[in-house]
């Protein structure tokens, strides 16, 4: 260990060596070398300095080692952490805004900045108008992203509708403004109050500005992303953070109804905020965010763009989002959750994989089925399972169309049962 006065002299030391061309250390060890300039007074008193301490000639200083630690090996201590000029010119390089050597996901000094260049024209603010004889009653305030050159615009349902029973009723004139303050007279085409997903069309003589959708499917703990918006109407925001959850479910948040699955971050998100992408470091739509919690910093959410690329398809297809319903309550199954569940019943049965099925609802399609409660699924319509996610994907938008299932009970009795799914009911 160094004392104080070893410390200080360890740095003159190497100052001094690297001031007077660190000729003498050099020979030594070539790879701790030292690299520096000085102006000619503070040359020429740190040569003399560096000329003593390498001869070992006691210099009146508080720096200096006293004479016990004299000869100790003080320049390697930190100057093997020194750099060449050209190393060190290298690094600065890299360190500027030459991105250059970053690759996909990687996090530069422009990553963000590009990220929000590439989506932030194609970002809208979208307000919502209610008024009665010139009277305003109510106006509602949102972002939304164009991902179409012909004016499709992705945003949350509950900006531009207001949903009584089971029908979506527009807020009321839907007024789109660009980034580059064009503004647009909006079509709700449609929207879906379970996801809060809706798609609000515009009219332009010429080609609009329109972001790349990604994936969200390869996302996980950790990832940089990017909110993009107009809280409280400010245009071109940006904010950045991280994905905290890539798969909270809406249970997890008090949320009742269907099943619903969100991506958590950090970022900030404001009221406005609501549609606004989602984005990742490669300037792609990952999701669009709906909402955050009340009285806490850094818990955002969003719809993953892959549910919301689906639920897009549907409105294409059926002009609505067909959810087909079994009945079930449902669990994932991993190695701790078996383990623990054999544990508690020996007659719990062998399996690695699969879904838990705790509930079943009276008079559903799953009951006619034949579904017990304590039934583990391990194949759905003739693939092997592992997540109840893997069902939904399976099952689409198929209503009224048979499925067999592979079940396996206590003592691992297997059972085949065919499961006909019916429309899930809105008000549910």
């Amino acid at each position: 260990m160094l004392l104080r006065g070893g410390r200080r002299a360890a740095l003159l030391l190497a100052a001094a060596t690297g001031v007077a061309g660190a000729g003498a250390l050099a020979r030594r060890d070539p790879d701790t070398a030292v690299y520096s300039s000085a102006s000619p007074p503070l040359h020429h008193a740190l040569s003399a300095a560096a000329e003593g301490l390498l001869s070992g000639t006691h210099l009146v200083s508080p720096w200096l080692l006293p004479p016990p630690f004299q000869g100790f090996p003080i320049v390697n201590s930190f100057a093997s952490a020194s750099v060449s000029p050209a190393k060190l010119s290298e690094q600065g390089s890299a360190g500027s805004s030459d991105d250059s050597r970053c690759g996909p996901g990687c996090l530069g000094r422009n990553s963000i900045a590009k990220a929000a260049s590439a989506v932030g024209p194609a970002v809208v603010n979208i307000s919502c108008t209610q008024d009665t004889h010139g009277w305003l009653l109510e106006e509602s305030i949102g972002s939304g992203t164009i991902i179409d050159p012909d004016g499709t615009i992705l945003t949350c349902a509950h900006v531009v509708a207001d949903f009584q029973s089971t029908k979506a009723v527009v807020r009321g004139k839907v007024s789109v403004t660009l980034q580059d303050g064009r503004e647009f007279e909006g079509v709700v085409l449609n929207a879906d109050r379970h996801s809060d997903i809706a798609v609000v069309k515009i009219k332009s003589k010429t080609p609009l500005p329109a972001a790349r959708l990604g994936s969200s499917s390869r996302l996980q703990p950790g990832d940089w992303v990017v909110a993009l918006g107009c809280p409280l109407s400010l245009q071109n925001t940006v904010t950045a953070g991280i994905v905290s959850c890539v798969d909270r479910k809406s249970s997890d948040l008090g949320l009742g109804g269907l099943r619903r699955e969100y991506l958590q971050t950090d970022c900030a998100i404001n009221q406005g905020n609501s549609g606004g992408p989602l984005v990742n470091l490669d300037g792609e739509i990952i999701g669009v965010n709906v909402m955050k919690v009340r009285n806490a910093d850094g818990l955002s959410f969003a719809v993953p763009i892959d549910s919301v690329v689906k639920i897009v398809d549907n409105f294409k297809k059926n002009g609505r989002v067909v959810r087909p319903w079994l009945g079930l309550k449902m669990l994932d199954l991993n190695p701790m959750i078996i383990s623990q569940l054999k544990e508690k019943s020996s007659t719990f049965p062998d399996v690695r994989k699969g879904v838990l099925v705790p509930m079943v609802t009276p008079g559903s399609p799953a009951e006619q089925a034949g579904f017990r409660p304590g039934d583990v699924v391990v194949e759905f319509g003739g693939r092997s399972i592992e997540s109840i996610k893997e069902i939904i994907d399976i099952m689409g938008d198929k209503v009224g169309v048979p499925f067999k299932v592979l079940v396996k009970r206590a003592n691992n009795v297997t059972v085949t049962l065919t499961v006909i799914p019916d429309e899930a009911d809105a008000s549910r």
